[in-house]
């Protein structure tokens, strides 16, 4: 574990008054932000004050923040071994993994069937899960081109223990028919048209609605790009039905295109052709009863290359000796990573029609993605958890392959990033004093874990689920496919730490991702179409 730089770094508590009975008492109070690292900046300093969803307030992921990864990284860590804080740290998956499907698809982003609560209910005793899928037959690597959406169910309230290690779930085919998904571009000259992720939403009966990335490529026989790639956020309704043989869906043939990038909060094709735009996650905030909100992967709307990074990107304390400038940081090369976390609320019932909000997130010059984003409340606390990669921090930033949150009062907030104020919630093993390599090609002095798992997606009662990329290094590694074991993290306030008395020490069955209430719902099984 790394004792040095864990222990080093902690809140110097404060002292308020309260009254009690008349009597005036002392208590130690944390302060709002983490005292420094020797050698690096402090952190910015948040509020996690909560602004009116549509105002024109977005709370930034700076770079004095994201600093703070390498501040708790172990410069000494050796070969192999993982330099960040075990606490925070994904416990190691082993490399005898099984897989979930048999050898049918390879299996990556996966989400749950969700209420506007984001509880995860079971239907008429099954749980269900949606992933992205490809046909076993093309390599891993060229999955993302022909991804499409699949479900997986198995039988709900068996104890984790008694299941198959594979997590006993069964593959239950593609969710749309097919050319389904491809009929809303205009342009129909498209080399490739694939489905990425979202959400799914059960709703009374037995409706389902989809929230998907629906893209479009249209590329040369060399692989350029004879114009950019076309994302477009979509809903797409349908219905599903169980027995006591299994779940079946029907529908998801209609379309409904939602949003494409607008260029003003969110950067398009024409602005940047490797430009982010996915994975709407919808819910419903109880601060705000009957408004739906969508929060999605952005990039900040400007022209690649721009060099429109700021002071208040940067986010350093006045006077701070470790700090830099917009402009140093923007001559390393820092601007070329400009990613947000886009906001959006419905303006009818049937969620297929949507106004952007002003983003609620940037990270501008710290990272180009913020992946997968969701809203997750706890105790009166609004948690942003997003991913990203090891590779796609700015120029002068490192960290760990993983899930990174910020913790703030309401949806749009001055959100404070996670433990230490780094943002780091649950990353891979990693070790910050060796090249990354990639995950078809693992550098040889990483932790074998580097790669081991990505995607993740928090659950109720920090539960997480991810998919297995890469475990091993270049000498003797295995590509994944298939989910990883859930693992869970306690969520306190600014803290979000490994449970180790989850599991065995820390990690849990592979695909674990238990309903936590029933979809109320006639229990009756359905009678199968002939």
């Amino acid at each position: 574990m790394n004792n040095t730089h864990s222990t080093r770094r902690r809140r110097l508590p404060g002292i308020t008054a309260i009254v009690l009975g008349g009597l005036i008492a002392s208590v130690a109070v944390a302060p709002p932000a983490w005292s420094a690292v020797p050698g690096f900046p402090d952190p910015t300093e948040h509020t996690q004050e909560a602004y009116a969803p549509e105002a024109d307030f977005t709370a930034r992921w700076t770079r004095a923040d994201a600093r703070q990864l390498k501040a708790m990284s172990d410069p000494d860590a050796p070969s192999q071994a993982n330099s960040m804080p075990e606490e925070y740290t994904m416990p190691t998956v082993p490399q005898d993994f099984p897989d979930m499907s048999d050898g049918q698809v390879w299996v990556w982003d996966t989400w749950t069937l969700t209420d506007g609560r984001s509880d995860q209910p079971s239907f008429k005793g099954w749980e269900v899960i949606f992933s992205l899928v490809a046909d076993r037959t093309l390599g891993f690597d060229d999955r993302h081109t022909y991804a499409r959406l699949g479900y997986f169910f198995r039988k709900a309230d068996i104890p984790a223990s008694e299941r198959p290690v594979d997590g006993g779930w069964t593959y239950g085919g593609l969710v749309f028919p097919d050319g389904a998904s491809g009929a809303i571009f205009e342009d129909q000259s498209f080399s490739h048209q694939t489905e990425w992720s979202g959400s799914t939403r059960i709703f009374d009966g037995n409706k389902l609605r989809i929230f998907y990335t629906d893209v479009a490529f249209y590329r040369n026989a060399d692989g350029s790009n004879r114009k950019p790639y076309d994302p477009r956020l979509v809903q797409s309704e349908g219905r599903i039905f169980a027995d006591e043989n299994g779940v079946w869906l029907t529908g998801f043939r209609d379309q409904h295109e939602l949003l494409q990038a607008d260029g003003t909060y969110y950067q398009t094709g024409e602005q940047n052709e490797f430009f982010n735009f996915r994975d709407p996650f919808t819910f419903e905030d109880p601060a705000h009863p009957g408004k739906t909100f969508m929060v999605f992967e952005g990039n900040t709307a400007v022209d690649r290359g721009e060099r429109a990074c700021t002071e208040a990107d940067m986010g350093y304390r006045e006077g701070d000796p470790y700090a830099e400038t917009a402009d140093e940081a923007m001559d390393a090369g820092a601007h070329f990573q400009m990613a947000n976390v886009g906001l959006a609320v419905a303006t009818d019932k049937a969620l297929r029609h949507w106004t952007f909000l002003p983003p609620i997130l940037s990270a501008n010059c710290v990272n180009d993605q913020t992946e997968r984003p969701q809203i997750y409340i706890k105790d009166g606390k609004y948690y942003l958890f997003t991913i990203t990669h090891r590779g796609t921090f700015a120029a002068g930033i490192d960290g760990p392959e993983g899930v990174y949150g910020f913790v703030g009062n309401g949806i749009r907030s001055d959100f404070e990033p996670v433990n230490r104020g780094s943002g780091l919630a649950l990353g891979s093993p990693s070790n910050l004093n060796f090249p990354a390599g990639q995950p078809f090609a693992p550098h040889p002095d990483q932790h074998p874990g580097q790669f081991q798992a990505y995607s993740h997606y928090v659950m109720p009662d920090g539960l997480v689920q991810s998919f297995i990329d890469t475990v091993g290094t270049t000498d003797d590694f295995r590509r994944g496919g298939t989910l990883a074991p859930t693992v869970r993290v306690d969520i306190d306030g600014a803290e979000v730490t490994v449970d180790r008395t989850y599991g065995t020490d820390g990690l849990g069955q592979y695909a674990d991702i238990p309903a936590n209430t029933v979809h109320p719902i006639d229990p009756a099984p359905d009678t199968r179409p002939f």
